[in-house]
């Protein structure tokens, strides 16, 4: 689990491609400091583990399924990337639930500045826009942020200036492809309200109006 607080922006070294399937070799300092094999550590967003270490760097693997749902098959060598440790049991929640599993792509339609802000119009498809709400929180390559405002084909998000300067939404520019990963809590509730019961004992008492009457 991670907060979407990123905490160092790292480099791609090298990317070793398979037929379906990849190795990245990324430089990092922050993130190392207590890293072993085995560990996740969110690289834009996607939940990786960490299969090698070595002298300011780690490895990790890419399968087949996050090259074909996340942004992570555009990486070269000399690419930055936002990464985050999973979060510590003792650590503050300064973002919200992040697990690392991307969502969709979405690709940045327009940048603004705002007074003290800065927004990114993001278009997605209808299948993500459904869990975006206004004023709530999605994870855009990694990075907790808030929902400025949603229209049919996509979302604005609102960012300060220290986040931007401090992650790769400094590299990104109107076009570019970033990875999304919706708040997970909408998904399972709406998973919890539409499944089928299988008997009275399994029957789920949770319905849209038992949210709506307690104020959800």
């Amino acid at each position: 689990m991670f907060t979407g607080i990123v905490e160092e922006v790292g480099r791609i070294q090298s990317i070793s491609r398979g037929a379906h399937s990849a190795v990245l070799e990324i430089a990092a300092r922050t993130v190392l400091e207590d890293a072993h094999i085995g560990d996740s550590i969110a690289v834009n967003g996607v939940c990786l583990t960490v299969t090698q270490l070595g002298s300011g760097r780690f490895f990790a693997d890419v399968m087949h399924e996050t090259l074909n749902r996340s942004s992570l098959a555009d990486l070269a060598p000399a690419s930055r990337v936002n990464l985050e440790r999973a979060m510590a049991a003792n650590g503050r929640f300064g973002g919200h639930i992040v697990a690392g599993h991307i969502d969709d792509t979405g690709s940045i339609r327009r940048i603004q500045r705002d007074d003290n802000a800065v927004l990114f119009t993001i278009a997605a498809a209808p299948g993500v826009l459904r869990y975006i709400v206004e004023k709530g929180s999605v994870a855009i390559d990694g990075i907790s942020l808030t929902v400025a405002a949603v229209a049919r084909e996509g979302f604005t998000i609102s960012a300060i200036p220290h986040t931007v300067a401090q992650t790769v939404l400094a590299d990104r520019r109107v076009g570019d492809v970033v990875n999304i990963e919706v708040d997970m809590i909408g998904k399972y509730i709406e998973k919890l309200c539409a499944a089928p019961a299988q008997d009275d004992e399994q029957k789920s008492h949770i319905t849209s109006a038992f949210l709506a009457q307690n104020g959800f």
